[in-house]
């Protein structure tokens, strides 16, 4: 590595951090911000999984223990990542002593001892975030069996990995290094996946024989190998789903580990011998590969590096969970493994095509991940083309990693027009693919998704696209300016929750504020102002203000004994939030339209049940307490059905007016399929939307949406539940509401454009 290159970053670095410091919409502590920094851009590069900033030390007995972060996945309880720091802000640089790193790792591990013996009961009550990881970490120190201790810092400490068996109580401690020098890598070359290293020489006690199975001159190198099962579950538990960052893990991966395959259990207790016969077995890629001869004409594999499984994780998955749940022996179990080594540039583009025909023969098909699909081809030609409406500039669209880097070197070669594209393009107006998803899932209603991290809701982002829009989706410019306009409206609520100063949790903050403006005011939002001015009004600015400190204290009320950013990966945390009141001003901000505004013949669609009723409570509002009232009774006749209704919500029963609506609003209820007559009563006709008839939803799912206008598919699944009386939209609602929608499409009953839907007949 290019010793200058590595000390003009850290001076680059160095600026970062006293400027953000000295801004003061920060953390005053260099340390903290410089943490900050690095935990964004790691949870960015999807090096770590969305790492959350929280700086805790103190002293618990006799033990002095210290962190300044960690991730712990939802899916994952197994799995714990703590964080801690060392930052000089000095150059040159030196490398850190063995006696620092062991400091900075120890004081983290401390924290994680600590909290298993009840630290969280002695925290200082304030500082509620770290006691709820220490209290997390308690309630799951029987499950916790890999602490990965990460240690980040702005000198040298090389590359290596620690890895220690066992060291505490049973779990296993994993050390990872992110001095400079591999900051510098990952964020200016892109995630190489460098520090997944299996050493098999040394795991075995010898290389791993092998045959090479690809012709020269192919463009990779193909092995085929049977991997021990052992070694195969040992590796899956050092890494986790890193393994699977290539495949399509929030679909496949994930679900791999949350139960066995039946057949993969049976065959894995009871026939470990026939695994290797039974079982279609692995594909992976490796970044690099070292052989040597262990035999005349026969390879054998040393070691592997960057390590990533794009066909086979439930199977490694599985392996892993027989052996720590059911405490099978996994000795005898052979795995077939064919390892592509793909080097320089055709890396992502051979490993995308890996998958997809690796998992050819899956029900859920894998995304396509690449730069050069041809959606975001499509918005980097309009990011060229489209110019703000002063013609001053454009935005960015940093399709491929480094493009912009690349295009300001491109435009150097004078300093007139290096001047230019620097103005005409400057760094504020770019956004990269992560970007991209971020912003439209925030404003379309999906930031439980969005809290999962960058990469989890890009990958989610993209496959929904496949599913939506099987035959490609081209954005036009319209589509263009209306995206810019919801990127300003994102990032202008990132700066609104970074000077608002929350001690946690910000990211989640960020994402349900966005996804509460465009719940309320999508129908109405005057995207177009958005875009003329290339910012938000002060007015909006003020709503967003307190809009976020009110969805931060409700975050924290919602979640109960729950952490609030596992709380918030919840679709039941989007619900709750949706379900409270957020006070909108009069007069509402310019972007945003009144109610008076909503033209008349629409109003008529909303008072199904009568003015009065509907003055008081949403038709929808009904229609829910009418199931809510029939799950708690299993039969009821029509006039105490109404009486008990009217009791609830506070009229009195001499009221014929109410009652007549009421009446009404149950007739409805029987219209809709929530209601049926059994001959002494009326009944839920069925409580879970998985046992109605598929037509009968397609029919009302079509009765629900608003005549002919474009709505945006997540409201529509919202209003289609709550036409079938289910207040809250889980992910078995979710599933079935887009799976009635894609057939609405193919039965050409609905129109799509983009993330949008309507009526057609």
């Amino acid at each position: 590595m290019n010793d200058l290159a590595l000390e003009t970053y850290a001076r680059e670095l160095i600026a970062e951090v006293d400027e953000s410091v000295h801004s003061g919409k920060e953390s005053p502590y260099q340390e903290r911000e410089f943490t900050r920094i690095v935990l964004d851009g790691l949870g960015d590069e999807g090096a770590l999984e969305n790492p959350v900033l929280l700086w805790q030390e103190g002293r618990f007995g006799g033990e002095v223990y210290k962190i300044s972060g960690y991730s712990m996945p939802e899916e994952d309880e197994e799995r714990l990542v703590l964080i801690s720091t060392v930052y000089r802000g000095e150059v040159p640089l030196q490398r850190l002593t063995p006696d620092e790193v062991l400091k900075a790792v120890q004081s983290a591990i401390k924290f994680y001892v600590c909290s298993r013996k009840g630290l969280h009961k002695t925290i200082e009550p304030s500082n509620t975030d770290a006691s709820d990881l220490a209290r997390r970490i308690y309630e799951a120190r029987e499950t916790i069996g890999v602490l990965r201790v990460v240690l980040i810092s702005d000198q040298l400490t090389g590359l290596a990995s620690v890895d220690i068996k066992d060291i505490l109580e049973g779990t296993r401690v994993v050390v990872d290094l992110y001095g400079i020098e591999r900051l510098h890598r990952i964020f200016g070359e892109g995630l190489t996946r460098d520090d997944i290293v299996v050493d098999i020489a040394r795991e075995l006690g010898k290389p791993l024989p092998c045959l090479k199975a690809s012709n020269e001159g192919a463009g990779y190198d193909a092995y085929l190998t049977a991997i021990p099962g052992a070694l195969l579950a040992n590796i899956y538990e050092k890494y986790g789903t890193r393994l699977l960052e290539l495949n399509v893990r929030a679909f496949l991966g994930l679900r791999g580990r949350t139960s066995v395959n039946a057949g993969l259990r049976t065959t894995i207790l009871e026939a470990p011998g026939r695994f290797l016969a039974y079982n279609n077995g692995i594909v992976a890629t490796v970044d690099g590969i070292e052989l040597i001869e262990i035999g005349p004409g026969t390879l054998g594999i040393k070691s592997l590096r960057g390590l990533q499984i794009v066909n086979g994780g439930q199977t490694t998955a599985s392996l892993h969970r027989a052996e720590t749940t059911d405490a099978a022996n996994l000795e005898g179990i052979e795995v077939a493994a064919k390892i592509i080594k793909v080097g320089g540039a055709n890396l992502d583009e051979m490993v995308a095509a890996v998958s997809r025909s690796a998992n050819s023969q899956n029900t859920v098909q894998p995304a396509d991940f690449s730069a050069n699909e041809p959606f975001h081809v499509a918005v980097e030609t309009l990011a060229n083309n489209v110019w703000l409406p002063d013609g001053s500039g454009r935005w960015f669209y940093e399709r491929a990693r480094g493009s912009y880097d690349a295009a300001l070197q491109a435009a150097s070669s004078g300093p007139e027009k290096s001047g230019r594209f620097a103005r005409e393009t400057p760094k504020e107006r770019r956004f990269s693919k992560t970007d991209l998803a971020k912003y439209i899932n925030a404003w379309d209603g999906l930031p439980h998704l969005v809290s999962f991290g960058s990469q989890k809701n890009f990958q989610y982002f993209m496959q929904s696209l496949k599913d939506e829009r099987s035959d490609g989706f081209r954005p036009d410019e319209n589509w263009f300016k209306s995206f810019i306009s919801k990127a300003i409206i994102f990032r202008s609520v990132q700066s609104i929750v970074k000077k608002q100063k929350f001690p946690a949790y910000q990211a989640n903050i960020i994402a349900y504020t966005v996804a509460s403006l465009g719940h309320q005011f999508d129908r109405t939002f005057n995207f177009d102002m958005v875009w003329t001015h290339q910012t938000i009004s002060p007015e909006l600015g003020t709503l967003l203000e307190a809009w976020a400190i009110a969805i931060d204290k409700i975050l924290r009320r919602t979640a109960g004994e729950r952490m609030p950013s596992e709380w918030s990966k919840k679709v039941d945390c989007w619900d709750a939030v949706r379900e409270s009141r957020l006070d909108v001003p009069e007069p509402p901000p310019p972007e945003v339209q009144a109610e008076d505004s909503i033209t008349k013949p629409e109003k008529a669609n909303v008072t199904e049940f009568g003015d009065d009723l509907a003055a008081d409570f949403d038709r929808n509002d009904l229609i829910c307490g009418i199931r809510q009232l029939f799950t708690r009774n299993n039969r009821l006749p029509r006039d105490e059905a109404t009486h008990r209704l009217l009791e609830s919500l506070g009229y009195q029963q001499t009221d014929q007016r109410a009652h007549e609506e009421l009446d009404n609003a149950i007739r409805t209820a029987v219209r809709r399929g929530i209601l049926e007559h059994n001959g002494q009563g009326l009944v839920l006709a069925t409580r879970n939307i998985s046992d109605y008839k598929r037509d009968f939803l397609k029919d009302q799912f079509v009765a629900s949406m608003d005549s002919n206008s474009w709505t945006e598919r997540s409201e529509s699944i919202r209003r289609f539940s709550r036409w079938l009386g289910f207040r809250r939209t889980g992910p078995n609602i979710e599933d079935t509401a887009r799976s009635i929608i894609n057939g609405l499409i193919r039965d050409d009953r609905l129109a799509t454009m983009g993330s949008q839907i309507r009526r057609i007949r």
